[in-house]
C-alpha cells in the first residue's frame, strides 16, 4: 500500500496530533495521578454549562430537535444563526454585516485549512505563496495545514522584559516589512488575538499597523479570534475588535465551553464567504447544526454576551490571577519567566537562564504523569538554531488550583534538580 504525497504529508508526526492524542488519552484514563495541563480544552464552567444544558433540554422537548439532528443546513451554515449573529455584531460594532458575510464550519481547524490553502500554496501562474505569521510563537494547529510544503513564514518577536519575571512578545515591524518587501510572495497575514499559546493580546496599534500593511500589499488579514471579543471575551486588557472588507475574522463556539459541537465561524467579504461555502460543500456537505441551534435563541434574546461578561470571562480571569500567584510562589528562586497573561487560558513559561530543552522536559514530565506542550512546536517557520524556540512550554491553567500547583511543582523539581 502506497500513500500519495498528500497521504505522506498528513500522516507524518506533527505537533497538533501529539497535543490531541495526549489530551484524548488523559481524558479517557482512569489514572488519578494524571495532571493534564497540556490540552486546549476549555473549562466546564458550572454557571454557563447549566445554561447550555437547559437550552438543550428545551430543544429536545420541542420539534426543534427534529430539524437540529434530522436535516442538513446549507453549505454556508444555519441561516437563522447567521442572521442573528450578523444582527448582534452590527448592534455591537456597526459593521454593516448581513448573513452573506458569515459562514460556518465544523470547527476552526477546518476553517484554517480552507483559508490557508485558498490564499497560499501553488498559484495558477506556478508561483508559490505563503501565509505570514507576524508574531511567533503561534497556534500549533496551523503548522501542518498546508497542502504544499513550506507554506508558512514567521517573524521572530521582540521580547520586552517586564516586572516580576514576566515578559511580553511584540511584533517586530521592521522585520515584518522586510519580509513583505522580499522576493517571497505572501497570500495573507494571519495572527491570533488572544494568542494561543502565550495569552498575548497584540495592541490596537499593532493590529491597526497589520491592517494597513495587509491593505498596502493587497492581501487579507486573517484574525483568529477564538478566545476574543465579543464571545467568549477571555481578554483581560484593553482591546478593540475591528473588521473591514479586507479582514477575515474567525470565531468559534468552542471556548464558550462547547468544543465538542465543532462550530467554527468566518466573517469576511462575500467573495471569500462564497468560496468557503463551496469548499464546505465539497469537504463536509454542510456544517454541524447542533451548535447554531443551541446558541441562536441566546443571541436573539441578548443573553449570550451577558453570560460571557458575567460568568465566563470572570471565571478565566480569576484562574489567571491564581496562575500568576502560583508562578510567583513556586518559581520565586529560579530564572523562569512568565508571558504576561492578557487573554485566553494558557501560561507560557520561558526557562531563560536554565539549560532546559522543551521536548526533553515534555518527555520527562510525561513519565511523571504531567502533560504540557513543548514550545518549539509553536515557532512555525522559525529556524531551529534560535535557542529561545527550545526554552518554552505551554500550560493550560483552566484547572483547579490543586492540579495546577501539583503540575508546576513537578516542573520546578525537574528543571531545578531538587
Amino acid at each position: 500500500m502506497t500513500f500519495s504525497k498528500f497521504g505522506n504529508k498528513f500522516t507524518r508526526p506533527n505537533g497538533i496530533t501529539q497535543l490531541m492524542d495526549d489530551l484524548g488519552k488523559a481524558n479517557s484514563s482512569d489514572n488519578p495521578d494524571i495532571v493534564m495541563l497540556g490540552g486546549g480544552n476549555p473549562a466546564i464552567i458550572p454557571g454557563s454549562n447549566a445554561v447550555f444544558i437547559e437550552e438543550l433540554q428545551q430543544l429536545i422537548s420541542t420539534s426543534a430537535i427534529d430539524k437540529m439532528v434530522g436535516l442538513y443546513d446549507g453549505p454556508q451554515g444555519n441561516d437563522e444563526f447567521r442572521d442573528a449573529l450578523a444582527t448582534m455584531l452590527n448592534d455591537h460594532y456597526a459593521w454593516g454585516l448581513d448573513a452573506e458575510n458569515i459562514t460556518l464550519s465544523n470547527g476552526s481547524q477546518s476553517n484554517f485549512f480552507a483559508l490557508f490553502n485558498l490564499f497560499a500554496g501553488e498559484m495558477d501562474d506556478a508561483s508559490q505563496q505563503k501565509i505570514l505569521f507576524p508574531l511567533a510563537p503561534e497556534y500549533v494547529g496551523y503548522a501542518d495545514q498546508g497542502l504544499s510544503e513550506d507554506m508558512f513564514g514567521s517573524i521572530k518577536p521582540s521580547i520586552q522584559l517586564l516586572e516580576n519575571k514576566q515578559f511580553k512578545y511584540e511584533i517586530d515591524f521592521y522585520a515584518l516589512k522586510e519580509s513583505l518587501e522580499s522576493t517571497q510572495k505572501f497570500g495573507a497575514i494571519c495572527v491570533s488575538r488572544p494568542t494561543n499559546p502565550t495569552g498575548n493580546v497584540i495592541t490596537d496599534d499593532e493590529l491597526n499597523k497589520l491592517d494597513a500593511l495587509a491593505q498596502q500589499y493587497n492581501i487579507p488579514l486573517i484574525i483568529d479570534n477564538a478566545y476574543g471579543h465579543p464571545f467568549p471575551g477571555a481578554i483581560y486588557t484593553d482591546a478593540t475588535l475591528t473588521w473591514n472588507d479586507n479582514t477575515i475574522l474567525c470565531m468559534s463556539l468552542s471556548k464558550l465551553g462547547l468544543p465538542g459541537l465543532r462550530t467554527g465561524i468566518v466573517i469576511a467579504n462575500k467573495k471569500v464567504i462564497s468560496a468557503m461555502a463551496r469548499i464546505n460543500g465539497i469537504m463536509i456537505l454542510a456544517p454541524n447544526s447542533v451548535g447554531p441551534a443551541l446558541i441562536t435563541r441566546l443571541i436573539k434574546d441578548k443573553e449570550l454576551l451577558p453570560l460571557c461578561n458575567d460568568v465566563i470571562k470572570p471565571y478565566y480571569q480569576q484562574k489567571a490571577k491564581t496562575a500568576v500567584a502560583l508562578f510567583e510562589e513556586i518559581f520565586a528562586d529560579l530564572p523562569v519567566y512568565l508571558h504576561k497573561l492578557e487573554g485566553a487560558f494558557f501560561m507560557w513559561l520561558w526557562f531563560k537562564d536554565i539549560d532546559v530543552n522543551s521536548e526533553a522536559l515534555y518527555k520527562a514530565l510525561k513519565k511523571e504523569n504531567v502533560f504540557v506542550i513543548p514550545g518549539h512546536n509553536f515557532f512555525i517557520g522559525i529556524d531551529d538554531s534560535w535557542p529561545h524556540k527550545h526554552e518554552c512550554i505551554r500550560i493550560n491553567y483552566a484547572k483547579d488550583e490543586a492540579t495546577l500547583r501539583k503540575g508546576l511543582e513537578v516542573i520546578k523539581r525537574l528543571v531545578s534538580g531538587r
